[in-house]
């Protein structure tokens, strides 16, 4: 299937001259490949002429763009392009990879059609990359060795070589992947050969999967211990060289004959032994170097390369065509990793453990057991060992909830479940103490950057990076997005003015690398304006609920009244003995309380201050679950899970957060006004569901659809238990879809409020109200559910 893809890519060879040019089918020579000249420059080079190597080569030609090298350093699909097993699946976790999985399989039908395509692509096989070129952070050329050729753009399309391709370079690009072998079976046909529709069968129970191949049997699976292979070197050779291993295939061979018992007596031709290539988190890596412009990288398949490559390639040549893909690619953009993620100790370690759970069941909110205590906050020993149980985020140790000390510490460790999990009372005991006692979440892992400059250079580069005015006074915090040309959110974060040339960013834990990219190819950075990263130099401690101002005034000895110290507002403090550090009264909840941001060195000795002073108040330790539970409650949208870069301030009723009346330029301002004028076409809204049963129903988590009088209008973004409520919570996009066409048209409060809706969660649906702003609660836990009656806050 896949050559149909690259024979598009060649085409063109015979009408320029070229065939007698060396082709992955041709089996040409290494001396006639060395007589083939490169060109001195082309607009882009393309290494690796796999699957995905030529789908960006296709795309970007069917774009517009002429002037494309393909490089390969072997035969073209000579690589693990040529080993895939050659299933195609759209059945798929992520929402885009759905979406690549099936513009693949449409594509890849239609390519026999097209005839006479005009690529302009050059295609040099038998050339290995040494290293690409960069000068002043932008990518020049490449180095090859047959010569060197100029280049604006790069794209790295090496597969399992990708990794050692993006350390080679002038300035190094982590590309965390690794490659482990992977084993399927061959056999010659049966007695009655399979026909082609013969359907693929998945054994999800037993790791394999099965497939006709020439009127016999492939299959293969992805076993409990897999074997990395592969930590160094670019050499396409070692694929060739790769072992059968039976006692190793012997478990996925049993699995096989359980589900296909006839098979016993079948002749086995051969164990194809081939590279496979997995990430940390199991989805492919694109997108633009956060170092290098101009250097893009397409890899880490997750064996699942077939099914993703003419979607991938689209989306990584609309990026580079565009400057943005037509999608949000976000969860498999390379900027979600850091350079922490390249340690080749926890690459290797980590694919073992991702390889297995292609074929595991993952419930709600489980966790990567490998690679763990990467990143971890001062205070991380403490609070282990008062009961904290840990989830990661780009790299970073934060807490879930804390155990009891008379609880079942194993059974909640064991607790898998798509229903009501085990820790929902201890999660419901923490969001109390939040209401009516005070809280600590320790909220060290969010990102945070320190903006300065000598004169006004940092708050007129802010001005037109973000939407809200931050030209405000000395101590008030803003909070605002960080907008693409489109409108969109590129970051969704708060800012404290700390004095007149000097602001410090609060943003998502996952927005550290994207972040920063961003910034740095928007600011014009010189010796009069820094932009400083100093995530690692502070502890936060979210201080939530009616009795932290107590326990900070007792510590401070200083006013904290709302007079002293009005709301989003931000002043250095003493706390105990330790001086400096920044409060800023806010929560990220909507909850009273403070954030407090704390030298790292003084983070022991402010909390215990604070757990001992608070002892009592009520205080207790509280987790992310609890946080989570909060703010959704309260309709607080986070950016990666209800905000990307294609959600706009006006789409989620963020109006109010735009500087539109003052006269000030800044990116997405002319997308905003288009819209405004223009009216929405989705809206974000807070589902309060009526008829669910939390303990007898499945829970709701993420990507349920919403139902609006019948029919399909979103999904959902996130959800939560609201305990205030006692209720479950779902905020999601509804659009407005036309019956007839199905085309998206404005959607307005009046439609919005108009609707009658339900979401269907794992096939049944439950109704549900929906709000533009959040419900205040008229619940008390001694009246029954059918007697509660909803109402709307005035305002957020």
């Amino acid at each position: 299937m896949f050559y149909r893809l690259l024979s598009v890519v060649q085409r063109q060879r015979t009408s320029r001259g070229w065939q007698n040019w060396p082709s992955a089918r041709s089996g040409a020579s290494a001396a006639e490949a060395h007589s083939v000249a490169l060109p001195a420059q082309a607009q882009v080079v393309i290494c690796g002429g796999g699957i995905m190597g030529t789908s960006v080569a296709y795309h970007l030609s069917k774009m517009g763009w002429k002037d494309i090298v393909l490089l390969e350093q072997g035969r073209l699909a000579a690589g693990s392009t040529r080993f895939c097993a050659g299933i195609i699946s759209t059945a798929r976790h992520l929402g885009i990879e759905q979406k690549m999985a099936d513009y693949s399989n449409k594509l890849y039908q239609q390519l026999e059609q097209e005839t006479g395509i005009q690529t302009g692509v050059q295609i040099y096989d038998r050339t290995s990359v040494v290293h690409v070129m960069i000068k002043k952070g932008e990518v020049t050329g490449v180095e090859t060795d047959k010569g060197q050729i100029e280049c604006q753009y790069f794209v790295n399309c090496a597969g399992q070589w990708a990794y050692e391709l993006g350390l080679s370079n002038e300035e190094p690009i982590s590309i965390p992947l690794h490659a482990c072998e992977h084993f399927y079976l061959l056999t010659r046909p049966l007695e009655t050969p399979l026909q082609s529709n013969t359907p693929n069968i998945v054994d999800a129970d037993g790791r394999i999967y099965i497939r006709n191949w020439q009127g016999g049997i492939l299959s293969g699976g992805f076993e409990k211990t897999p074997k990395p292979i592969f930590t160094e070197g670019k050499n396409q050779l070692e694929i060739h060289n790769l072992q059968e291993d039976w006692d190793h295939f012997e478990p996925l061979l049993s699995s096989l004959l359980r589900r296909m018992p006839d098979l016993e007596t079948l002749e086995i031709m051969k164990l194809v032994n081939c590279p496979e290539t997995f990430t940390p988190d199991m989805r492919c890596i694109m997108g633009e170097s956060p170092v290098v412009k101009g250097y893009f990288v397409l890899a880490g398949m997750n064996s699942a390369g077939l099914s993703f490559g003419g979607g991938a390639g689209r989306y990584l040549a609309e990026w580079m065509v565009h400057g943005y893909p037509s999608e949000n690619v976000w969860e498999l953009d390379l900027k979600r990793f850091g350079a922490l993620q390249s340690s080749r100790t926890f690459l290797r370690h980590r694919v073992m453990e991702v390889m297995p759970l292609l074929y595991e069941l993952k419930v709600p909110r489980w966790d990567f057991q490998t690679g763990r205590q990467l990143r971890t906050s001062p205070l991380y020993d403490r609070l282990d060992a008062q009961g904290a149980r840990w989830m990661e985020k780009h790299g970073f140790e934060r807490p879930k909830y804390f155990v009891p000390p008379d609880k079942d510490l194993l059974a909640l460790e064991q607790s898998k479940t798509f229903y009501k999990p085990d820790w929902f009372d201890i999660v419901e005991s923490e969001v109390k103490c939040c209401k009516e006692a005070v809280c600590v979440i320790d909220m060290s892992s969010f990102t945070k950057f320190e903006i300065t400059s000598t004169g006004d250079q940092a708050l007129e580069s802010l001005q037109y990076l973000f939407s809200n005015d931050l030209d405000v006074p000395v101590g008030h915090i803003v909070h605002t997005g960080m907008l693409n040309e489109g409108g969109g959110y590129e970051n969704d974060c708060s800012i404290a003015r700390l004095n007149k040339r000097s602001f410090f960013m609060i943003s998502p834990t996952d927005q550290q690398v994207h972040s920063w990219a961003w910034l740095k190819k928007h600011m014009q950075l010189d010796s009069n304006l820094l932009l400083e990263d100093v995530t690692w130099k502070y502890t936060a401690l979210n201080l939530i609920g009616p009795r932290a101002v107590d326990v900070l005034s007792e510590l401070s000895y200083a006013p904290i009244t709302p007079d002293h110290f009005p709301s989003l507002f931000c002043k250095e403090m003493s706390v105990g003995y330790a001086n400096g550090i920044r409060v800023m009264s806010m929560t990220h909840t909507g909850e009273p309380g403070f954030m407090l941001y704390i030298p790292i060195e003084y983070a022991l000795h402010v909390y215990n201050e604070v757990m001992s002073v608070g002892q009592k108040y009520g205080i207790r330790n509280a987790g992310y679950y609890a946080l989570r539970s909060l703010r959704i409650e309260k309709f607080f949208a986070f950016w990666g899970q209800d905000l990307n870069t294609l959600t706009t301030p006006l789409e989620c009723g963020r109006e109010s957060r735009v500087k539109f009346e003052k006269g000030l330029d800044f990116i997405g301002r002319d997308a905003l006004l288009q819209q405004r004028q223009n009216g929405v076409y989705k809206r974000l809204a807070m589902f309060v569901l009526d008829d669910h049963d939390t303990d007898l129903d499945l829970w709701p988590w993420w990507g349920e659809p919403i139902y609006r009088n019948g029919l399909y209008a979103g999904k959902t973004t996130s959800s939560a238990y609201s305990y205030t409520l006692e209720r479950h919570v779902c905020l999601g996009f509804v659009h407005n879809f036309s019956e007839d066409t199905g085309e998206e048209q404005v959607v307005t409060a009046d439609f919005i409020n108009r609707g009658e809706y339900e979401i269907d969660i794992a096939g049944q649906r439950f109704q549900a109200k929906a709000r533009l702003y959040p419900v205040a609660s008229l619940y008390t836990h001694k009246r029954r559910k059918e007697d509660v009656e909803l109402s709307d806050l005035h305002g957020k």
